[in-house]
Parts: structure tokens; C-alpha cells; sequence
């Protein structure tokens, strides 16, 4: 039995992937994805990170190729039954690729027309050098699942606001630890540890830490040091339930914040609110971003804003939690009700060695932008 969903929903998102496959003229989708993987199966594994592939085919078969390790995980976490789990067997000169052209043969789809996932991190390059040496070229279908899992079902929106729970709760612990003198470590380890508490996973990438010098920087990066009397610190984090995230940013500011931050802060939040503001269904993204860039080369810090102000919320894997598409100048893509994205307005001031960034994730509805976090996006002096 699937941990996490109903058998239910499993079914309904197998009959719209085998319309969506029908609807491409293909007869197979070799999905790499691993949350392809986990929204049309339930299976959950870091296995993708060796060679893997989900196969479904017109006729609503699904099939997965993998290891042996991954042998149990399926059956603990997917739908999958017994006879749909294959395993390739590791030798020395073993080629998966050999397995994956048989186990097509089986279901009845080799040499057809066969649409691959290669957009993503379940496919590297050697891999799939050798599936397509296989099988010859394919058609590239990575946007077929994706565009799929981009409206989230009524209990995929409840994963998303545990995840925001768990994301307020980090800050909590940020907020209680985070004072002059403070070791960054002991400061992410509250918060990661509050996720944990709260029953949350691991987030798609490290959480984000970074004070001084560092605070201008949107990368985690190792090193920890303690904050100074007068300091600044920029923290990006993620709650994850079942893999689904609501990340957060946020600059704390230790001890007093100067003009210069409060002027900062304010645009952040002004930005924020004409992001959500711009947030409707059948709307472009690309008027997301319009609204951020304008608030900010308004308030004089068109130079140290970024290329892109949020993007995508879903159940995903490392190396990222960015579920794509993302708010940049020019995206087509219209919004819809039922997608989750996180919001986040960054000014890193390389010239005066300030940053301030503020964000949080944000639930489309039917009328609009519904914030799903508690906190309201303040200027925190601690």
C-alpha cells in the first residue's frame, strides 16, 4: 500500500499520464524523473541516482527497471506490484541500457515510438549516451509528467501547507537561537531539527545559512562562524512532507538595523506583496517578474536584484527543491489554480556589502495569491 496517497489517486494520475502519452503519439514514456516516479507511483527512493526507469505505456502498463537495493523500497512505498519491479543485474561490463531495450521488448513497445525524460538529474549524460546507443534516438517527452504534476490535488495542497508549517517552525528556532555571539551551526541545526520534530524530511537541497560577508550570498557553501555584535544573516530554507516543499527566506538582522536595511526591508516586502498581487489564473509568469523588477529599480536597486524571483513548489529530490517553471522576464507559461510557488525577493548590495532577501511560498487560488506561511514577513532586529 502507497505510504502517503490513496490507491485512488495513484489510478486517476496513471489514466491522465496515458491520455497525456496518447495525446503526444507515443507509445511509451521512459521516465527517469524521480518525482515522476513518486507522483504517478508513490515510489520514493534516492536509488535514481544509479541507473533507473519507470516505463508506462499507452495501454496504462507500468513498469520499473532498477537495482536490487530498490527492490523492497518499491514495494514498501509504490503501487508498484512484484511483477512490475525488474532488476538489472550489477556485474562487472553490466549495461542497464540492455535491460531497459529487453524489458521494452516484454511490454510490447520496442522499436516503437518511445518519448524519453532527459531533463533531469535521474539521467546523466553517460547514462544516457548508453540508453540511446540502445535504442536510438527518442523523442524528448520531459515535460509530459511535469506538466502534469504542476496543479496539485487537494491532498497534495495539504502536503504543501504541512510543509509550510514545518517551514514556519524552522524560523521559529531560527528566531530563538539567532543573537550576537551566536554559532551558525547550533542556528541551522534548530532549524533543520524542527523539521525533523514536526515529522518532516529532508529538504531537496541544503538549507541555506550564511552571515557576514556570506549574507550575500544565495548558495550554501561550508564553513560556520559566530555572529558578530552588529551582523546579518540570510537563511533560505524548505519544510518537506512527502517530499513536498515551502521554502522560505528570509535576512535577520542582529542587533540594530540601520536606515539603509529598513529601506531595503521595505522594498522586499513591497515587491513581495505586488508578486502576489500579480498572481490570478491565466496570467502570464512573466508578470510576476514584472512586478518584482519594478518595485525594486523604483526604490533605486535595480542592480542588485536577480534575473528571477521565485518559482515552482512540488515533491521533489536533491540536488534542488526547485519544481520548475520559474518567474523570469519574458515566461509565457500561464498560472493556474492549484500550483504552489515560492516567492523570494533578494537584493545582495555587493557596493554597500548589504543584503536583505524575503520570501515565502504561496498557494493559487480561483482569486488569487494565498499565503501559506503564518509569519508575517517582518524586519526581525535581534
Amino acid at each position: 500500500m502507497p505510504i502517503h496517497f490513496t490507491e485512488a489517486e495513484f489510478t486517476a494520475r496513471r489514466a491522465s499520464a496515458t491520455q497525456a502519452l496518447k495525446d503526444a503519439e507515443l507509445d511509451a514514456l521512459l521516465m527517469f524523473s524521480p518525482e515522476s516516479h513518486l507522483w504517478i507511483s508513490g515510489y520514493d527512493t534516492f536509488g535514481f541516482a544509479m541507473f533507473q526507469c519507470m516505463v508506462l505505456t499507452t495501454n496504462g502498463q507500468l513498469a520499473l527497471l532498477t537495482r536490487m537495493p530498490d527492490l523492497r523500497q518499491a514495494l514498501h512505498t509504490s503501487v508498484l506490484a512484484r511483477d512490475d519491479i525488474h532488476i538489472w543485474h550489477e556485474r562487472e561490463g553490466a549495461n542497464p541500457a540492455d535491460d531497459l531495450k529487453a524489458l521494452l521488448r516484454k511490454l510490447g513497445v520496442a522499436g516503437e515510438r518511445i518519448g524519453v525524460e532527459s531533463q533531469t538529474a535521474g539521467l546523466t549524460d553517460f547514462n544516457g549516451r548508453m540508453v540511446r546507443a540502445a535504442l536510438g534516438e527518442m523523442a524528448d517527452a520531459s515535460d509530459l509528467i511535469r506538466a502534469l504534476r504542476r496543479v496539485k490535488s487537494p491532498t497534495e495542497i495539504e502536503m504543501h501547507r504541512r510543509a509550510a508549517a514545518l517551514s514556519d517552525d524552522a524560523l521559529d528556532a531560527a528566531l530563538e537561537t539567532t543573537r550576537a555571539g551566536a554559532f551558525e551551526g547550533d542556528i541551522l541545526a534548530a532549524m533543520q531539527g524542527a523539521v525533523f520534530k514536526g515529522g518532516g524530511d529532508y529538504a531537496g537541497n541544503e538549507f541555506i545559512i550564511g552571515s557576514g560577508p556570506g549574507a550575500l550570498l544565495c548558495r550554501y557553501f561550508s564553513g560556520r562562524r559566530h555572529l558578530d555584535d552588529q551582523d546579518h544573516l540570510t537563511l533560505e530554507w524548505s519544510g518537506a512532507y512527502a517530499r513536498y516543499h515551502a521554502a522560505m527566506m528570509q535576512t535577520l538582522v542582529v542587533g540594530k538595523a540601520s536606515e539603509t536595511q529598513r529601506r531595503m526591508h521595505a522594498a522586499c516586502r513591497e515587491a513581495l506583496e505586488a508578486c502576489e498581487a500579480a498572481i490570478r489564473p491565466g496570467v502570464a509568469m512573466a508578470d510576476v517578474y514584472t512586478a518584482h523588477a519594478r518595485v525594486f529599480d523604483e526604490a533605486g536597486y535595480g542592480h542588485a536584484r536577480l534575473q528571477a524571483c521565485g518559482y515552482g513548489m512540488g515533491a521533489v529530490y536533491t540536488p534542488i527543491w526547485v519544481d520548475f517553471p520559474m518567474f523570469y522576464e519574458g515566461n509565457p507559461l500561464l498560472m493556474q489554480a492549484g500550483q504552489v510557488f515560492f516567492l523570494h525577493m533578494i537584493l545582495m548590495d555587493s557596493e554597500a556589502s548589504q543584503a536583505m532577501c524575503l520570501g515565502h511560498s504561496v498557494l493559487v487560488t480561483e482569486t488569487g495569491a494565498e499565503r501559506l506561511s503564518r509569519h508575517d514577513p517582518a524586519l526581525f532586529e535581534l
